[in-house]
């Protein structure tokens, strides 16, 4: 019986083992880099989170260090005023950590929020004492004045 010509081999095959997806962008050196700086901002991260107060961490990331200077991002310019005033406390508490720290530098980066985060509409509610008040206020105003109208709206709509 003779093989199919069209009929390919695999060229390569692989072993048992396979790593992670780490594993393998660590033994390229360009991405062994990247996964270098990477796990450092992240270490960076959990250090900035240890030093924080709590109403100040989900406002507030480690973007870059570089050349011992720490980038915080902010994402408001209130968060920033506060963390440019903390600069030097926690330029010492980065030190005591074992993370050699020679200045931090905070910009603001604004996040967009989803939409789903919004708060739902709530439905206006009138009591029945107010209502009535309103009706009776309505109907004492002139046929068609721009009041009335928007007190008929307002009355039909709770």
């Amino acid at each position: 019986m003779q093989a199919n010509s069209r009929t390919r081999k695999p060229t390569r095959t692989f072993s048992s083992r396979q790593g992670t997806i780490k594993d393998h962008l660590v033994a390229d050196a360009a991405f062994a880099r990247l996964s270098k700086q990477a796990d450092l901002l992240t270490k960076l991260q959990k250090l900035l989170d240890s030093l924080l107060p709590a109403y100040l961490l989900p406002g507030t990331h480690i973007a870059n260090l570089k050349q011992g200077k720490i980038v915080i991002h902010a994402d408001s310019g209130a968060v920033a005023v506060k963390l440019r005033q903390m600069a030097p406390r926690l330029a010492a508490g980065f030190n005591q950590l074992g993370q050699e720290v020679t200045g931090i530098e905070v910009r603001v980066q604004a996040r967009l929020r989803p939409t789903s985060q919004r708060r739902p509409i709530q439905p206006l509610v009138i009591g029945d004492k107010p209502k009535l008040a309103l009706t009776s206020l309505a109907s004492g105003l002139e046929e068609g004045s721009p009041i009335r109208i928007a007190l008929e709206k307002l009355l039909r709509n709770t």
